[in-house]
């Protein structure tokens, strides 16, 4: 005779593995909302951000403030600088505005700013003259620094779903913030 009791010892752990690895091959592309409020608190943790350029040029970027242009596939950024010429007793104040697309670095499971434009650079109280020489400083600025500094690092845990371990795969921009798209890990 079979003792059923002892078969369904063993049965159910493995018919909730079979149903279990059977919910993860179900599991398909998701995607995950990023408001701009949430990337703009990230950004607020990383600034402010100093940098010696061209070895005469101290800078610090502060204040950001992020705006996803969802028409264009694009984010635009904005601060406050601050540049101090290292042979001068002066510091020069300004402002400085960049816009780029977004990207993903799927090794790092972060989205950061590509192709990035600067679309205004003024420091108070200097005239147009000086301002155009200081325009390489700034174009050296949105190369240099802000490629390096993510808009938004997923966690790990944030990448796990239902059991399911996902890849950072794209970003799309909506009005308000992005989107990021992910596959599951096979």
């Amino acid at each position: 005779m079979i003792n059923i009791n002892r078969y369904a010892k063993f049965a159910a752990p493995l018919m909730a593995l079979i149903m279990l690895a059977a919910c993860a091959t179900l599991i398909g592309p998701r995607q995950v909302e990023l408001p701009q409020e949430r990337l703009q608190r990230d950004l607020d943790r990383k600034f402010p951000i100093h940098h010696r350029v061209l070895g005469v040029f101290d800078v610090e970027l502060s204040q950001p403030r992020l705006a996803v242009l969802a028409d264009s596939d694009r984010v635009a950024l904005s601060f406050d600088l601050n540049v101090t010429p290292l042979l001068a007793r002066q510091t020069w104040h300004g402002s400085m505005a960049m816009s780029g697309r977004v990207r993903v670095d799927s090794l790092r499971n972060a989205v950061y700013i590509a192709d990035a434009h600067v679309d205004r650079f003024v420091l108070d109280n200097m005239d147009e003259g000086k301002q155009n020489q200081l325009t390489s400083v700034a174009n050296l600025l949105s190369d240099n620094i802000i490629k390096d500094v993510p808009v938004h690092t997923f966690r790990a845990e944030e990448l796990r779903y239902a059991g399911v371990q996902f890849a950072l795969t794209s970003i799309d921009t909506r009005p308000g913030g992005l989107v990021a798209n992910l596959q599951p890990v096979k």
